[in-house]
């Protein structure tokens, strides 16, 4: 049909019909990076004199008032075709500024276009792209096993036995296994090993609870 009107949903409507700011607008947006391309402000003119006529019978009142109310019902009246027309303007501008891809039908901005194959680029990948970005990805990776690899290395030698007091009993900060407490200088416990059976005692014990051998 001649009168159609075809659009898909990547735009928005920032159009006013009233007011002193009444007008055209409309915001499309690329389906692929979300740029985004504003059309120029088209002034609704009928909608704009509502407004100014309001204003002034805001102030003065009598006929204004009256003749505001017929103008805003005539504004209203026409505001819908008016609206229609500003919109198959504003398609036949988008058209310039975007591409429908043949795979997935969404409309791209230009640089996410392949227009030699006639699909954006989520569907067609630039291939020098996707080399660097494997080529990327495969580095993260390695380096990744390698400081695997190392950190288990570095792990051996951490005494792994010796239980620390992790928040000082006196302030309760955090002492992250320090032997005297970051925040007030509180001497933190430090379990030690009994010299003959290895069972961890509090510091001071004189004999081992587990064999009762005398501590030194």
């Amino acid at each position: 049909m001649a009168g159609e009107i075809r659009f898909a949903d990547n735009y928005h409507d920032l159009s006013n019909s009233s007011g002193v700011d009444a007008g055209f607008q409309f915001e499309f947006s690329c389906e692929r990076c979300n740029d985004r391309w504003r059309t120029h402000f088209k002034p609704y003119r009928s909608g704009q004199a509502t407004g100014w006529l309001q204003k002034g019978a805001n102030l003065f009142g009598g006929l204004l008032g009256s003749a505001s109310t017929v103008l805003g019902g005539m504004a209203e009246a026409g505001w819908h075709s008016a609206r229609d027309e500003a919109f198959k303007e504003a398609i036949a501008d988008a058209k310039e500024h975007f591409n429908r891809c043949g795979n997935c039908y969404q409309y791209v901005c230009e640089p996410c276009f392949d227009t030699a194959n006639g699909l954006c680029f989520n569907c067609a990948p630039n291939v020098q792209v996707k080399i660097t970005q494997a080529r990327a990805q495969g580095e993260v990776r390695a380096a990744a096993e390698r400081a695997d690899v190392e950190g288990q290395s570095r792990g051996t030698r951490h005494d792994v036995k010796q239980d620390m007091q992790l928040v000082c009993p006196q302030c309760r900060a955090e002492t992250h296994g320090a032997k005297f407490c970051p925040e007030c200088g509180h001497k933190m416990a430090q379990l030690v090993a009994c010299t003959a059976c290895s069972t961890m005692l509090q510091p001071g014990t004189k004999f081992c609870g587990e064999c009762g051998h005398r501590q030194a």
